[in-house]
């Protein structure tokens, strides 16, 4: 959602790289390609003179006229003054001194509400709470239906006693709702009330009433991020005629531009508790201002990425890999589709890779992500005998050729499965006998950085370079001090290896294309 506006001020940024000292007309360039910014990207007018004043007064002072680097103490300030437009802090719910907690649920209709209130339940029975959700919008067509199918695939009961599509009373459903989850010790009871296509007195009245009857810890109020300013004005006459202690934003993975997400706080004092970016009960988090703003300036989300990896990735399989990894055991197709099928329980590769510092200049390589790929890779490995998965070695033609048409690929397609798990192997191996990870610049044993793993070059006349002998001290006890320093000392690091002493491996070199 925040690609546009990423760009122009990865852009603006870029620009102020290489400059010892800023200018007053560097600053004034760069305060006004930062609001031509934020306009584009449709936050509010007010938001975006509040912010560029604060950047610009700060930009001129001395903390940025004394800076080594003055160009990212620019990208600091602004850094900061988004994370205060986003709400400053992370702003948890508020539960309740004695269960259940109630949060009621409000917004337009086609904000995504019933999907919401699902995803949130999921979220909050992660967090071994025992969430109930009520089936409150008995106004719209089959709401009733699509909240009982969201909370079996979140594994939440729902509680409704009425058949929706304009019958019902939504106010006694709800104060019935909160009686039912004292009784069945349900901690949280999540009200999905009903929704209109534009704001009217019926609707604000409705849930005038509902919440009146149950009394909520939080009214959250759901917003269509993909609305712009007719989000922000929806919000204001929410909070005006009805009140809400806080704003969900659903479908932060779509194309719009955004600016509602940097508006809304500003505009309407309340603050973001929790953010939809999918289709997926898994695309659901809370919301953090500091991550969001540095997701914004393509400084990545890596506290983010960690929270999903931990989230899909089972503890008990990660101990047992470790284990396996430890005791000297191969790594097996087995162990490379869990790992495979962990991974996909993240989100989307495209995703995932962008929660990365600097991934913001490969946007154009994370488009072209495939999903597709990890379920052809899946069906191929699960087309599979155990005994296949265990030993590919014993994949002759036939097996390779049923295996291609068990899982509707190409037989090309599973020979490149099997040479690139057997790199994988590889890899695998060398890591296990400390050898570090091949072709990573830095790590032990990498040609060229310290520790075998290439062939030394030879020069013109065929022969290794000589090695180049080292003077000894006059001083006899320096120089016994220096030759038990050499018997101790690695053979290896007697003669640092330089890059281009070394060639690259075969197998690195078929895939560089080499």
């Amino acid at each position: 959602m925040f690609a546009s506006l990423s760009d122009r001020l990865s852009a603006t940024f870029r620009n102020l790289r290489g400059k010892g000292r800023l200018s007053e007309d560097d600053i004034d360039e760069t305060v006004r390609e930062i609001r031509i910014a934020l306009l584009d990207a449709d936050v509010a007018l007010p938001v975006v003179r509040e912010f560029c004043a604060r950047v610009k007064e700060r930009a001129l002072s001395s903390e940025v006229s004394g800076a080594l680097n003055p160009a990212q103490q620019v990208v600091k300030i602004v850094h900061e003054q988004l994370v205060g437009i986003l709400g400053g802090e992370t702003r948890r719910l508020r539960y309740a001194k004695h269960p259940p907690t109630v949060i009621v649920l409000a917004g337009l209709q086609g904000a995504g509400k019933t999907t919401l209130a699902g995803k949130l339940a999921a979220h909050l029975r992660e967090q071994s709470h025992t969430p109930l959700l009520v089936a409150a919008d008995l106004q719209r067509p089959n709401a009733v239906d699509q909240l009982r199918i969201v909370g079996e695939r979140a594994g939440v009961p729902v509680f409704a006693p009425e058949p929706g599509n304009g019958i019902g009373d939504p106010v006694r459903v709800a104060r019935d709702a909160v009686e039912h989850a004292r009784v069945h010790l349900n901690d949280i009871v999540i009200v999905d009330t009903a929704g209109r296509l534009a704001i009217d007195a019926e609707l604000m009245d409705q849930l005038a009433r509902v919440r009146d009857a149950v009394e909520p810890d939080e009214v959250l109020l759901v917003v269509d991020a993909m609305i712009g300013q007719d989000a922000v004005r929806t919000a204001e006459e929410f909070g005006a005629v009805v009140g809400f202690d806080g704003v969900v934003l659903t479908k932060l993975d779509g194309d719009a531009r955004g600016g509602a997400a940097l508006s809304i706080v500003s505009v309407t004092g309340r603050p973001i508790l929790f953010a939809s970016t999918g289709e997926g009960l898994e695309d659901f988090e809370a919301f953090h201002p500091d991550r969001m703003a540095s997701r914004i300036l393509d400084m990545g989300d890596v506290l983010t990425l960690i929270e999903q990896a931990e989230r899909a990735f089972d503890t008990e399989q990660t101990e047992r890999m470790a284990q396996k990894v430890a005791q000297g055991e191969d790594f097996t197709l087995e162990d490379f589709l869990d790992q495979m099928q962990a991974v996909k329980k993240m989100g989307s590769l495209g995703k995932i890779l962008g929660m990365l510092p600097g991934m913001g200049e490969m946007k154009a390589q994370l488009d072209q992500v495939d999903e597709r790929d990890i379920d052809r890779v899946a069906a191929i490995i699960q087309s599979m005998t155990p005994q296949e998965r265990q030993d590919p070695k014993i994949l002759n033609g036939s097996r390779r050729a049923r295996i291609a048409r068990g899982s509707g690929t190409q037989v090309s397609d599973v020979n490149g499965l099997i040479e690139r798990f057997g790199e994988a192997q590889k890899m695998m191996r060398q890591m296990r006998g400390g050898k570090g990870m091949p072709g990573v610049p830095g790590m032990p044993g990498m040609p060229g950085f310290g520790g075998g793993g290439g062939k030394k070059s030879k020069g013109r006349s065929g022969k290794a370079p000589a090695k180049p002998k080292q003077g000894r001290s006059g001083n006899p006890a320096k120089r016994a001090h220096e030759e038990r320093a050499a018997a101790l000392r690695p053979a290896q690091e007697e003669t640092p290896p330089q890059a281009s002493d070394f060639e690259l491996p075969d197998d690195v070199k078929r895939l560089l294309g080499g």
